[in-house]
């Protein structure tokens, strides 16, 4: 896959505690620049994103890092992002409901954001470094049968990140309706590349722009 390709499917993140209004519109300006899929940042500048980059594809987090808000507040805090801008929006479900195998209220969830949210993408982010392989195979059901329009492996804040053992799962068990987005500890070109090669639609990273810059094989538009 040629290093456009890659862009095309990359959501270019910032989501550091410590981010900056200004870090962020930089961000923002090297996803519209370089034609990255999205600019993944934080609730709060989404607004100013928006005002800044109007055709930037812009996407946000909800119930992030730890997904352990009431339902209620994911809905409100994904109707507000979408209201300021957001055309998509990565939601953390809810942890301790895998543990405790709740997957019909799991399933609800995804199915009530989404709908608050209509027509605006919906990615799950399922933290799969936690779960077994049963688990993560109901979470698939539970992305498909809730509407979701992504299942994304993880925040990067977690233990672990995505691998490529876990994108084969998804491409087993998911409908061909439901996407995936990579992310978590992707920081090569190789990584990239093997992503990518296996099948994620969208790849979500903090570095891989700066990568594909400075191999310098990729004309600006």
């Amino acid at each position: 896959m040629k290093d456009q390709q890659i862009l095309a499917i990359l959501d270019h993140t910032l989501l550091k505690p410590t981010a900056t209004l200004a870090e962020t519109l930089q961000v923002c300006q090297e996803a519209w620049q370089w034609s990255a899929a999205a600019a993944c940042i934080a609730p709060c500048f989404v607004s100013q994103a928006v005002a800044a980059f109007p055709d930037l594809n812009v996407c946000t987090v909800v119930g992030f890092p730890l997904g352990f808000v009431p339902t209620a507040v994911k809905i409100a805090e994904a109707q507000a992002a979408v209201a300021a801008g957001a055309r998509e929006i990565d939601m953390v479900i809810q942890l301790s409901w895998v543990k405790e195998r709740r997957f019909d209220w799991i399933t609800a969830e995804i199915a009530a954001v989404k709908q608050a949210i209509e027509p605006a993408v919906l990615k799950v982010i399922i933290e799969t470094c936690y779960w077994n392989e049963d688990e993560k195979i109901a979470l698939c059901q539970c992305v498909a049968e809730g509407g979701g329009d992504y299942i994304k492996t993880s925040t990067g804040f977690g233990p672990a990140g995505a691998n490529l053992a876990d994108i084969s799962l998804f491409k087993r068990y998911l409908p061909q309706n439901v996407k995936i987005k990579a992310a978590g500890g992707i920081r090569t070109l190789d990584s990239l590349h093997q992503f990518a090669a296996a099948g994620c639609h969208r790849i979500g990273s903090s570095n891989a722009l700066a990568l594909l810059i400075k191999k310098n094989e990729i004309m600006l538009k």
